[in-house]
């Protein structure tokens, strides 16, 4: 194969800007050839703007019908995410999935299990993969730069929304329509990188607060504790009622201190573990030294397109991919962690168990206010974002 046939499923906010993307030749090595969207508006701005050779498709199943791709980006709600997967590796093509991967755990391993039995390039649109800044937090954390990890702490609070932006879409932040608030929409990209960076937890202990600063049924107000296996701590405090926000992500190691805000990585450095400064200080009060030191962080924030890219190169060379679709379970996994943990008023175990965070979602989607088919496997939803 010398060129990718691509087809873009939901042509919203973030499919067109995709669509748009190899339609202007962004992406070597890729050529938009169809477009899909159940919103004939949206069908109307793609013949318009993307050029007279694109095929457009009312549905997902006319696209895959027509043999004209080789590899899809999926771009609709949150629900259809893995059944739209499921039934592109059954075609044979390759997939990208915009995050979240889906809406719950359970189904999310039926994609990654047909993925994975289909052998095609799957990735998943994790663009803050490519960002410097996180790949050198990464590095220091994986390298054993800060040592042994001891607690992290991330206040993502800059997400604010206003009553207007809910009000946008009546599927928009119900249960039925997108599967969650603040942590399946805004949140997918930072428990994406903690888990990338620090690994999974072992459980979590989490309070949701639904519909708290604005008139929705989801949550929109968070704060989660978790413990990890060597007995580390973590603290993630999330919200889109909070106006100015933060964006503030602190890792404690025995060796030092990373702290990530406002674009600049700054490490404090130890000259000696702490571990190894306590067990061998006689001096009372005092400390280890430490170093502040500002990190040069280098290179390309290629964003979306530095995954469309990596993802066709994938295809065509063998690249390794930068953010695998497989993976897209486990920034998931700590989500729905923290809903059924709030749902129970209890702590939960990781991995979770995925039938009852399913029964608990049933019931919510039998009450929510956006009507839909209560297993979420509709596969014509509007990709209108």
């Amino acid at each position: 194969m010398e060129q990718v046939r691509v087809g873009v499923i939901g042509i919203g906010n973030m499919g067109s800007h995709h669509a748009r993307s190899f339609a202007a030749g962004k992406v070597p090595g890729a050529v938009l050839t169809a477009v899909c969207d159940t919103n004939p508006q949206r069908l109307e701005w793609a013949k318009a703007n993307l050029g007279q050779d694109v095929q457009l498709f009312s549905s997902a199943a006319q696209l895959y019908e027509a043999n004209c791709v080789d590899a899809v980006v999926i771009a609709t709600p949150h629900y259809d995410h893995p059944p739209l997967a499921i039934a592109a590796f059954e075609r044979g093509l390759h997939v990208l999935v915009e995050k979240p991967a889906g809406v719950y755990t359970k189904q999310v391993r039926e994609m990654n299990n047909a993925a994975a039995k289909s052998g095609k390039v799957f990735s998943m649109m994790y663009n803050q993969r490519t960002k410097p800044l996180y790949q050198k937090v990464r590095e220091l954390v994986h390298s054993g730069e800060i040592g042994e990890l001891k607690r992290v702490i991330w206040i993502i609070t800059d997400w604010y929304r206003s009553q207007s932006y809910y009000d946008s879409g009546g599927w928009r932040a119900t249960w039925a329509g997108e599967g969650g608030g603040v942590l399946l929409n805004q949140d997918p990209h930072q428990l994406d990188l903690w888990q990338w960076i620090c690994g999974m937890p072992k459980r979590v202990r989490a309070f949701c607060y639904y519909g708290k600063y604005h008139d929705i049924e989801v949550e929109d107000d968070v704060t989660a504790y978790v413990e990890y296996e060597n007995g580390a701590t973590g603290l993630f405090v999330t919200s889109t009622g909070e106006a100015p926000g933060t964006n503030r992500l602190e890792l404690s190691g025995d060796r030092g201190k990373i702290v990530v805000e406002d674009d600049r990585l700054v490490f404090w450095r130890l000259r000696v573990s702490e571990r190894e400064f306590n067990a061998t200080y006689k001096g009372g009060f005092g400390s280890p030294e430490a170093w502040k030191c500002e990190i040069p962080v280098t290179g390309e924030n290629s964003g979306h397109l530095g995954i469309l890219r990596n993802w066709i190169d994938a295809i065509l060379k063998g690249t390794p991919l930068l953010a695998p679709g497989c993976e897209g379970i486990y920034g998931l996994e700590i989500s729905n962690a923290m809903h059924l943990s709030s749902w129970t008023d209890a702590w939960v175990e990781l991995p979770i168990d995925e039938d009852l965070f399913y029964e608990m979602l049933q019931d919510r989607i039998r009450t929510s206010t956006f009507k839909k088919k209560a297993d979420g496997r509709t596969l014509d939803v509007s990709g209108t974002y």
